[in-house]
């Protein structure tokens, strides 16, 4: 019987995170260590990093997820272990799991098979405590606004427009809507409010996009977390609980350095969903890993039409980072899922089926690549029971529209099965002369939010229009008129599909996205618009990953994956 995830982690030898601090010429004095096995490394040496020229950046994203998994983490963590084997020096960057899918229905997310970042179970349960230090600000900041009103309310808050909610880190359904403040006048005014999980909230979003801790505080005090009757905003500086927020963040702000089962090194920081939130690792993390290795393999979240566009349209267009090259995962079993086949029936051959869901692939690459410029190869994610007729014909696929897809075997063989695809990858970065002039943007800054939305729906999606209620244009040009037109749109919406109907595979046209809510984030600075049914806080499924996971009488913990 194979070895589980958690399995070959556990049996891995593990360096001394000194020792890959050492690799990337970090002094001892600049590590803060959680353990011998993890650390932060502090702000005080990323800023020593800044006038190094940045090395080249691969973007890791993937077709539209299906319940098979494709393994984009798997194939980041597999692609960077391969460029160190064939002598580049690199290092990944990732996004922190969250606990609501570790306990829920995705699991871990630290990769998987021979291509782990470790140790796995101290990154998939608590880590270095970020996101509990995210939660807390979050939620200081949601206490400060009701203790405001408490005692006398001199802002003129009108609680019936208190937009900020609490945030936790679990998925909880329950949770969603609330009332607060019940049980007379010393517990406050009784309003309606509700949470969010923690991926989803603006401060992650802050902490994610911050440039260092003067912006992070700058950030935070620009959050609008509330209006007053004749509708002026208020916002966290208002408050003065921008500055405790930022202390709470100081030391979760510096990028958490980790290995990979082959001691390739890894920044693990920050961690919002694409699909309710922006979808990216850390700026910090990502630019200082730049600053250290000559490649620096990082993951957006989800399909290309999330993560990827987010990346580009948010994170490039406010930082200046610019992918070199973009890595679109794909797996067989995908490719039949978008073609029709259902999850029962994935295991059997059907190359015909997989035929009609390469259309989900084309639509991924033809975005990347026409869209915005950034040349791609395809990483075809191996599993044992694929055939050879159906990986041929995933290869042909792509080759038809220009791209090579190489096959990966990083799962089962670690880097050295991935060694094709990172040979590929320092081919394209090669012959790419330029990515900075070349990245195009889905919309120009001067465009409206509603010019914006209608972009990303048509040139990303295949939608044919978008749709909204009669309130909810009203909020966004309300957004538009108070200067925010300028900012760029987060969409929120499912990841399954191209559509906001996630039973909706392949690559469908001519849908109609509907817009149902729009949420300002002034801190993030952008415009989040939620599309069809897409909850900010999940559910736990009838049988969540929390069932299966214990700690032996050891202390070893078991049934993580």
């Amino acid at each position: 019987m194979a070895a589980s995830n958690i399995e070959i982690a556990q049996q891995a030898e593990l360096w001394p995170i000194t020792r890959i601090a050492e690799s990337l010429g970090i002094p001892d004095e600049e590590l803060e260590p959680y353990g011998r096995y993890k650390a932060k490394v502090s702000l005080r040496h990323l800023r020593t990093l800044r006038d190094r020229p940045r090395g080249r950046l691969v973007l890791m994203t993937a077709v539209s997820p299906t319940p098979a998994g494709e393994g984009k983490t798997t194939t980041t963590v597999g692609l960077g272990d391969a460029l160190s084997r064939i002598g580049e020096r690199a290092m990944i960057c990732l996004r922190e799991p969250a606990l609501g899918p570790v306990f829920g229905m995705k699991g871990g997310a630290a990769g998987g098979g021979y291509a782990q970042v470790v140790p796995m179970e101290d990154i998939n349960l608590h880590f270095t405590g970020d996101f509990s230090a995210i939660a807390i600000a979050t939620n200081l900041l949601a206490a400060l606004i009701d203790n405001h009103v408490h005692h006398g309310n001199s802002l003129g808050i009108d609680v019936r427009r208190v937009t900020w909610r609490r945030v936790l880190d679990v998925n909880d359904r329950a949770l969603r809507d609330a009332v607060i403040g019940l049980g007379g006048p010393s517990n406050g005014y009784p309003r309606e409010d509700g949470f969010d999980i923690v991926v989803a909230s603006e401060v992650m979003a802050i902490f994610c996009l911050a440039t260092d801790l003067a912006d992070l505080k700058e950030r935070l005090g620009e959050i609008v977390v509330a209006y007053t009757r004749d509708r002026r905003p208020i916002r966290a500086r208002d408050l003065q609980a921008h500055g405790a927020m930022a202390a709470i963040l100081r030391d979760a702000l510096a990028p958490n350095l980790v290995q990979t089962l082959e001691h390739t090194p890894a920044f693990v920081h920050g961690g919002p969903f694409a699909n309710i939130a922006h979808g990216c690792n850390s700026y910090l993390a990502t630019d200082s890993a730049l600053r250290m290795a000559d490649y620096v393999v990082t993951e957006a979240g989800f399909g290309a039409d999330l993560g990827a566009e987010k990346f580009v349209d948010i994170l490039c267009r406010t930082t200046g980072l610019r992918p070199d090259v973009a890595v679109v995962v794909a797996t067989v079993r995908a490719m039949k899922y978008h073609g029709g086949v259902e999850v029962a029936d994935l295991p059997h051959e059907n190359v015909a089926a997989l035929q009609r869901g390469t259309a989900n692939l084309v639509r991924h690459l033809t975005t990347v690549r026409e869209t915005w410029g950034i040349p791609a190869v395809v990483a075809i994610n191996h599993r044992a029971e694929d055939t050879d007729a159906e990986t041929a014909a995933l290869v042909a696929a792509a080759e038809a529209v220009g791209v090579t897809a190489v096959v990966a075997k990083h799962f089962a063989e670690g880097g050295a099965g991935a060694e094709e695809l990172a040979r590929e990858v320092v081919r394209i970065c090669a012959q790419r002369q330029d990515a900075a002039s070349a990245l195009q943007l889905t919309y120009p800054d001067d465009a409206t939010l509603w010019q914006k939305m209608t972009a990303i729906a048509t040139r990303v999606y295949g939608a044919s229009e978008v749709t909204a209620s009669t309130a909810v244009r009203a909020q966004i040009k309300r957004l538009q008129d108070d200067g925010y037109g300028g900012y760029p749109v987060c969409v929120a919406k499912t990841q399954y599909s191209f559509s906001t109907d996630p039973r909706l595979r392949g690559a469908p046209s001519g849908h109609v996205v509907d817009i149902r809510e729009v949420r300002l984030a002034a801190g993030a600075r952008f415009v989040v618009m939620i599309c069809g049914d897409i909850m900010t806080m999940p559910g736990l499924p009838a049988a969540p990953a929390a069932n299966t996971i214990d700690v032996d009488e050891d202390g070893r913990i078991v049934g993580l994956f």
